[in-house]
């Protein structure tokens, strides 16, 4: 089994706030942390609750920017990303940059997927079978209005089409299996 661990995400902003003195900074930075940690169990409300009502999301990669926009759009998509099995990501953070206004942060997100959405993602995926660990690098901007609510993320990726490792299945950490398992999806 792989060591995967969702939390690498949200300690390393928790370390950040625990080193933050200023009241909006620790507010905006907490206001993530929770996303991340619903984001990590598929809370769809949990997540829309540090939304401003109208989020707008900036997906941008080398096809552009294929963000949801809007409550309804932002809603769908995670609806989508949790029932599509490609929930499960680790995200560590080389950097992260806070102020006023803004969180940015930078570094590898790893996710545990289906052949499916690899090869849809643009990974060289060798065969159609099997469950990969897939890398990409990514640096994501998050803005805040007034009450600490993120109006969505800009985000930019770069995947790079090789970076990711077939897994057997005795090598699937244990959320991932669980995960699959509540949606029906053998491993």
């Amino acid at each position: 089994m792989i060591d995967f661990d969702q939390a690498v995400g949200w300690q390393a902003l928790e370390e950040r706030l625990a080193q933050t003195e200023s009241a909006r900074q620790r507010a905006l930075i907490q206001n993530v942390i929770d996303h991340a940690k619903a984001e990590a169990v598929g809370d769809i409300d949990g997540l829309m609750r540090t939304l401003v009502p109208e989020p707008r999301y900036y997906f941008w990669s080398a096809r552009g920017d294929t963000g949801p926009k809007g409550y309804d759009g932002v809603r769908a998509y995670y609806e989508a990303f949790v029932r599509s099995g490609a929930a499960i990501l680790q995200s560590r953070k080389d950097r992260i940059a806070v102020d006023d206004r803004t969180i940015i942060h930078e570094g590898v997100i790893s996710t545990l997927a289906s052949w499916e959405i690899a090869r849809n993602r643009g990974y060289a995926i060798p065969e159609e079978r099997g469950h990969y660990l897939l890398h990409m690098r990514s640096v994501i901007l998050w803005s805040f209005d007034d009450a600490g609510l993120a109006h969505g993320e800009d985000s930019y990726s770069v995947i790079m089409p090789d970076d990711f490792q077939q897994l057997a299945d005795d090598e699937l950490p244990q959320v991932y299996v669980d995960y699959l398992a509540s949606l029906s999806t053998p491993v």
